[in-house]
Parts: C-alpha cells; sequence; structure tokens
C-alpha cells in the first residue's frame, strides 16, 4: 500500500469545473465559520443564556425545510447554474445586512430574523451545487470530490473558530461579518464561469407543492437512500451539543462568557478531526460497500461524544486534562462524520436519477442542516434541566443504540453496494 492510497483521492481536481468550485470554496469558507461562531457568539453575549442560543435551530430550521425541499425542486426545472448565481448574491447580501445589524447597534431578533433569510439562500444554493456534481464526475470520482468539499468546510470551521475566538475579545463581531462578506465573491466567480446546466428530462411546468411531493414519492420507493437520511437524523440530532459549546466553556472549563480560547478550541475540535479524516480517506474511493461503512461512522460519532460528556462531570478537578480529553474524542468523532457525510453523499448523488436529483439534494440540505438545528433547540431546553454533561453524554450513547437498530430492521442498507458510471459532461 501506497502513500496515494491513504491520503485524500485527488481525481476530481482534474475537471476545470470542479477545481474551480473547490478553489472558491477555500476562500470562501473561513469567512462563513466566521459568521457561525459570531452568531451564537453574540447571542450568548447579549443575553447570557443557552436557551437563547439554541432558538438559532429553530429560526435556522424553517426556511430550511421551506426552502430546502422547494430549493430542490427549482433546481430540477431551472438552469442550475442560474440558481446558483442568484442564491450565491442572496447569501453575500444577506452577509452585508449581518455586518450593518452590528455595526448600529444588535438586537437578538433581529440577528435571529436575518440568520433565517441566510438560511434560506443557503437551502436553495446547497442542493444545486451538490446536485451539479454527478454531471461534471464520474460516480467512481464522487466520494473523492465530497471528501475534498467536506476537507475544505472542516479546514474552515476549524480556522474559523480559532480566529474568532481570537479577534471577537479585540475586534467585537463586525469585522467578522464583514469578512465573510467579500470572501462570498469567490464563490460567485466560480459559479459565473460554470457551463449551462440544463436539467435532464425535466418537465415544463413550473415546479410547486406537487413538484416537491413528488420527489418524496420517489424517495419512498428507495430505502437505501432514505436510511442514509434517518441515520444522519440520529447522529445530529441525538449527538451534536454545540449549542452548548458556550456553557460548557464559560462554567464548565473557565473561560470568559463573550468568547475566548476555549470556546474556540470546542468549536474546532470536530473539525480538526473531519480535516484529519479527510486528509487520510484514501480509503474511501475503494468503499463498496458504503452502506455498512455509513453505519460504522455513526456509530464511532456516538461513542466519541458519550465520552466527550463524560469528561464534563470531572473538570471541576482536572479542567486542562478533561478539556484535552474532550478534544480528542471529539476530533475522533469528526473523523469519523466526515467519512460519514461523504459516502452518504456518494450515495445519494449516484443512485438518484438526474431528473429528481435536485429534490433530493434538498431533503439532504434540510437533514443535514436541519438536524443539528433541531439539536440547538433540545439541547438547549433538555440541559437547562439535566446539564451539560448528562445531555451530552446521554445523546452520543443514543446515537449508538439508533444506529444497531437500523442494522437491525433495515438489512438492504447493510448489503448496499456502489456501482461506477462515467460523467455525463466532459470537463
Amino acid at each position: 500500500m501506497g502513500w496515494r492510497d491513504v491520503v485524500a483521492d485527488v481525481r476530481p481536481l482534474r475537471n476545470t469545473h470542479f477545481r474551480r468550485l473547490w478553489l472558491a470554496m477555500i476562500v470562501t469558507m473561513v469567512g462563513a465559520q466566521l459568521t457561525v461562531v459570531a452568531v451564537p457568539a453574540q447571542i450568548y453575549a447579549d443575553t447570557g443564556s443557552s436557551a437563547y442560543v439554541g432558538l438559532t435551530g429553530l429560526f435556522g430550521l424553517v426556511p430550511l425545510v421551506i426552502f430546502g425541499l422547494y430549493g430542490g425542486a427549482l433546481a430540477d426545472h431551472f438552469d442550475r447554474r442560474l440558481l446558483l448565481i442568484i442564491s450565491t448574491v442572496g447569501l453575500i447580501g444577506s452577509s452585508a445586512l449581518f455586518w450593518l445589524q452590528s455595526a448600529m447597534g444588535s438586537n437578538v431578533w433581529v440577528l435571529l430574523t436575518l440568520f433565517a433569510v441566510q438560511q434560506a439562500f443557503f437551502a436553495i444554493n446547497s442542493p444545486t451545487r451538490t446536485a451539479v456534481y454527478p454531471r461534471l464526475l464520474s460516480k467512481d470520482e464522487l466520494p473523492a470530490a465530497n471528501n475534498l468539499s467536506m476537507l475544505v468546510f472542516t479546514a474552515g470551521a476549524i480556522a474559523g473558530p480559532l480566529v474568532a475566538g481570537i479577534l471577537i475579545p479585540f475586534t467585537g463581531y463586525t469585522w467578522l461579518y464583514a469578512i465573510d462578506t467579500v470572501t462570498l465573491f469567490a464563490t460567485l466567480y466560480a459559479v459565473v464561469f460554470l457551463p449551462k446546466l440544463p436539467v435532464e428530462r425535466t418537465s415544463d411546468k413550473v415546479p410547486g407543492l406537487r413538484s416537491v411531493l413528488d420527489g418524496f414519492v420517489y424517495l419512498r420507493t428507495q430505502p437505501v437512500l432514505l436510511m442514509s437520511f434517518v441515520v444522519d437524523l440520529i447522529a445530529m440530532i441525538f449527538g451534536m451539543p454545540r449549542a452548548l459549546y458556550p456553557e460548557i466553556a464559560h462554567l464548565s472549563f473557565g473561560g470568559p462568557s463573550d468568547g475566548g480560547m476555549v470556546f474556540a478550541l470546542l468549536f474546532a475540535a470536530i473539525p480538526a478531526g473531519s480535516v484529519i479524516g479527510g486528509v487520510l480517506s484514501g480509503w474511501i474511493s475503494r468503499v463498496e460497500r458504503q452502506g455498512v461503512a455509513v453505519l460504522w461512522c455513526v456509530a464511532v460519532w456516538g461513542i466519541g461524544m458519550t465520552l466527550f460528556g463524560l469528561t464534563l462531570p470531572f473538570a471541576d478537578d482536572a479542567k486542562t486534562l478533561m478539556l484535552v480529553l474532550g478534544l480528542i474524542f471529539q476530533m475522533v468523532a469528526g473523523a469519523a462524520d466526515v467519512a460519514s457525510a461523504a459516502l452518504r453523499q456518494s450515495i445519494l448523488q449516484s443512485a438518484t436519477d438526474d431528473n429528481v436529483r435536485g429534490r433530493l439534494q434538498g431533503v439532504f440540505t434540510v437533514v443535514v442542516a436541519g438536524g443539528p438545528r433541531i439539536a440547538d433547540v433540545a439541547h438547549g431546553a433538555i440541559a437547562a434541566s439535566i446539564g451539560t454533561a448528562a445531555t451530552t453524554a446521554g445523546g452520543g450513547a443514543l446515537v449508538v443504540v439508533g444506529v444497531m437498530a437500523c442494522a437491525v430492521l433495515v438489512p438492504v442498507f447493510v448489503k448496499y453496494r456502489v456501482t461506477h458510471v462515467a460523467p455525463t459532461l466532459a470537463a
């Protein structure tokens, strides 16, 4: 086994269009993650309440569900390049409004409303972008392409929290939102230079509710695709305690209430593990039994979160040791999560017809982004009653139980194997 079998597969970067999108992601992602950190940090600094931070889950989930599903239907009807341009411009505008509200004086409800607007544009942009990949790349390149995208996302999720945690005490939140606004222009440049991407075998009828429902009808007949969504919901709803990070950093590890290094490290731990897992991901492109691989990855995620939660009761007596152990456990979980995400996305892209691919990617966006937002609300509310340690550890344990149930109840997902087909659009 050579080093090429261990490190990330970079074959998709030979495609000009994918390479341009990927390079734009590198520029954009750090700025985007600054906003991801700034919004909950600003809310917690203004209110001192994890319950208010948890409301970002509710305000983000509603537009994600509505516009994620309908955005997927639009992506199955209109030229996908045009949709990417429009939604990217919307993301730039919403980021500029984040900057404006911070510069003029913050209000928690204005901030939450702007967050909802941003998530609406994201919900249209994300399924459209990922629906493009199978038109550019062959099926055997999709796991590598998804892994490369996740690698950029998670690297940005490390740099963003670390930079944000350092900058917030000195610059406040205004500059973080400004950086996000400027970096989004790199993505706009990349999507403008994509070729036209009309949908194969599309209808002339403008999509509506019926088109969205047709996507669910299709999904109901595809148990492998359905289970790829279910296992991710289990992992995220029960096993994602990010809404508790401000409280954990402040009360368990003695960090300041308005950010600081401990808060930044907690936010960066999972992405750091994901980067390591993504770099050492040469094995992903060789996996044929993708279903069983996903189940193992989700189980490891649950175990990592359980162990992280178990460190918190001991933090009063050994803060540094428990923080280090907690970060390591989250990094292990992050490495498993990036592999799971790449494999699940590949299953969805390769096993779905092009004329429903946008709608299924819309469902994927709702699940991937909506699951953690449900977790934000649930973890924030439950932790107020039983504490952050029990909430985090108990949620991780429920992930493991849920994955075991899925393996027993839906054996067709365990048996799923990938097949390989060439792309439909030349580089």
